[in-house]
This record gives structure tokens, sequence and C-alpha cells, in this order.
């Protein structure tokens, strides 16, 4: 500026030094016109030089506000859908929901006709009560089934003690009867030789009759004893036989008390099984009861509903009934291109600008994807064939609200949003 001041100084001298020269004066009017001319000059080269400052400055504060964010349109919000299932199958009764409906969790959005599992319900209980009765006659003939053995085992070794010296008296009985026996074939054998030398001498007249009559009548009395000897043997030899019979009875017996253990070892164990089978009645009586109470569908959370059923379907194990949306838990994902990842870090702050209502939304950067969106992709990409061409891929990063961003529930899954998300 002074340099060109002097310039202009120097050039009026110079044309009054060429008028003073050709002996004509300046014109005052003249010289104010350039005077001003040389101002105007003066004034539009500063004009210039304070808007290329100006710019200067604009442009670099612009470019510190353009590199204290990263942005990207390739992002949208996202949420959870919480799908609603039917748990048990059935004919529909009532549906308490229309689509686009708000609802609380825990409310009744769908009925199930319950009277088949009410039935079965009925049964279970049932079923359970004659296990019960079952399993505890069970456990009664345990103690008595301890006790009956003891018993049975003491009872059983005397009966065969019994039995033994039954034996044992039957058995001198019969030796008693047999020596009587002998004694009695012994007479027997004297008297019939007794008769027949009486006879032999009665027919020489050696004796007389009354001495042969005698002789044949003790005969007969000894055939007679012999007979009644022999009865006894006989007699006596069945005592033995019974006796010996009901020693092996005995025997039996004291064989069978000595089981008593593996008895009551089986009467335990018939127990423990209705024992058993009673909890398993139990299960079946608790999963009636579940599958009644699964005729009865609730929201699992609370959000905006998406209807899929209707009175008077018959629905399956597993069919989705209806979706709801829970738009208190929304957040952000944005699709950020890896070059723009290098200054992005967990827990900056972000806004989201949201094309349906020309607002911005607060929040923070929660954390990045593990892969490139191409990765979770159905069809990822497969550059083994050699024609590979180097492409940006873009990660997808989530963005989630401050706490109460979202209270009036504007925000709906799926929108156009433009986060920016500051790095500075």
């Amino acid at each position: 500026m002074a340099n060109e001041t002097q310039v202009d100084r120097a050039d009026v001298p110079t044309e009054n030094t060429t008028a003073t020269a050709t002996g004509e004066m300046p014109s005052p009017k003249l010289s104010k016109e350039r005077q001003q001319a040389t101002e105007r000059r003066s004034l539009f080269r500063n004009i210039i030089l304070g808007v290329v400052i100006v710019a200067a400055v604009g442009g670099f504060f612009l470019w510190r506000y353009l590199n204290s964010y990263e942005s990207t349109d390739d992002a949208q919000i996202d949420g959870h859908i919480n799908s609603v299932s039917a748990r048990v199958s059935g004919y529909v009764m009532k549906v308490n929901v229309d689509d686009n409906q708000s609802v609380e969790k825990g409310a009744v959005i769908v009925e199930i006709d319950p009277r088949d599992y009410q039935v079965a319900l009925e049964r279970a209980k049932a079923e359970l009560a004659d296990a019960e009765a079952t399993a505890q006659a069970m456990n009664l003939n345990v103690p008595v089934e301890t006790i009956g053995t003891t018993t049975q085992v003491s009872t059983s070794e005397a009966s065969l003690q019994a039995a033994q010296a039954g034996v044992a008296a039957a058995k001198q009985q019969l030796d008693s009867a047999r020596a009587q026996l002998q004694q009695a074939e012994a007479n027997n054998a004297r008297a019939q030789a007794d008769v027949a030398r009486y006879s032999a001498l009665l027919a020489k007249d050696e004796v007389s009759r009354q001495v042969y009559d005698q002789a044949n009548a003790a005969a007969k009395g000894n055939a007679a004893a012999v007979e009644g000897a022999r009865a006894a043997v006989a007699a006596a030899q069945e005592q033995v036989a019974q006796a010996e019979s009901r020693v092996n009875q005995a025997q039996a017996a004291v064989q069978y008390s000595h089981t008593g253990p593996q008895q009551v070892a089986a009467t335990r164990a018939r127990a423990r099984a209705a024992i058993a089978t009673v909890q398993q009645k139990r299960a079946a009586l608790d999963q009636a009861q579940l599958e009644l109470e699964y005729c009865t569908v609730v929201a699992p959370v609370t959000g905006v509903v998406n209807k899929k059923v209707e009175v008077g379907m018959n629905v399956q194990p597993g069919q989705t009934l209806v979706a709801v949306v829970p738009l208190d838990d929304v957040w952000v994902t944005a699709n950020f291109k890896e070059t723009q990842l290098r200054r992005m870090r967990v827990g900056q702050r972000a806004t989201i600008g949201v094309d349906a209502y020309g607002r911005e939304y607060k929040g923070h950067l929660e954390s990045m994807a593990g892969a490139t969106g191409a990765q979770f992709s159905l069809l990822p990409p497969e550059n083994a064939t050699g024609n590979y061409v180097k492409v940006v891929q873009r990660i997808p990063v989530k963005i989630v609200l401050d706490p109460g961003e979202n209270r009036d529930h504007l925000l709906r899954l799926g929108m156009s949003v433009e986060p920016k998300v500051w790095v500075k």
C-alpha cells in the first residue's frame, strides 16, 4: 500500500514537470480526477485483498469443520422385531389387536381354543391322584414286609425244628413197631411149630386134644399179633413219611423266609417305581398346565404390532402370529466406507439427520461390526477367479440415541437417515 501511494505521488510531479516544460500550468480539475482515480484503484485493491483474506479464513474454518466429522447417507433406523409364535396347536378364537396398534408388555393379543387342553389337564390330575395312591400303598407295604419277613424266619425255623423232632419220634415208633413185628413173627413161628408137633402127637394119641387146641389157639393168636405188628409197622412208616414231608415243607419255608431281604428290596424297588411314576405324572400335569396357559398369547415387549393371524385359523407350534416392534429400543446402522474409519472411535458423539422430519437426533457411536457388509451377505464375494477389482468396502457402524431423544416414538425401523460422527 505504501509503495503504491509513493508510485501515484511520483506520477503527479512528472505530469507537472511535463506541463512546466511545455510552459503550461496543470489544471486543478484534472489533478483532482486523477487523485480520485488513484484512490478508487487503491480501494479496489484493498477490497480484493480483504475478500481474499476473508475467503482464506473462511476456507480454513470450513476445512476444519468438514474435517471434524465423518458422515454417510447409507444409513437407516434399525431395531428389534419380536416375532410372537404359537407354542401349541389349535383354533384361534380371538385376536385382540389390529395392525399398527401399540400394546403393552403382557397384554393378551391372541386367544386359542383351550377346551382340549382343559380336558388334558383334568386327565393328568386324575392320573397323578392314582399314582399317588399307589405309591402310598407301596410305601406302607415296605415296613409290613420287613416285619413279616423277620417273623416268618423265626416261625419257619421253629417249624423246621418241630418237624425234625417229629421225624425223630416217628422213626423211634417205627423202630419199636419193627421190633414188635420181629417178636410177633418169632412167637408165631414157634406157635406154628408147636401146632405141627402137637398135631403129629395127637394123631398117635400121645397128647390130649385139649393141649392141641391150646397150641392151635395160641398159634392163631400169634398170627393175629403178627398181622397187628405188621399194621403197626406200616402205620409207623406212614408217620415217618409224613414227618419227613413236614420237614421238607419246613425246610422250604425256612429257605423262603431267608429270601426276605430280597423280598423287602423288591418291595422297596416297587415303592420307588411308584414314586417315580408319581413324579412322571406330576410332570405331565405341569406340562398340561403349561399348554393350557400357552393358549393365551401375550405381548413379550411394549411396541407396535404387525398382525399375521386372523380369527378362525388353525395354527401350529412355531407359526408366527404377530410381530411386535419395540420403538423404545431403536438405533442407527450406518455403513461407512473403510477409509472413513481411520479416526472413528467407540464413544464419539454423533448427530443423526432424519429425512422424514428434518430434525437432528443426538447419539454416540456404540460399536463397529466385525466384518464388512459384503461378508454378511447371502453370497459373499469370491475373488479367487483372478478378475479382482479393488472396491472400497463399507463397515456397518452402530449408533445409539441418547436417552430421551426418541421419546415421541417418531422413528420407525428402515427410515433413511444421515448420521455425522464427530471425530474432533
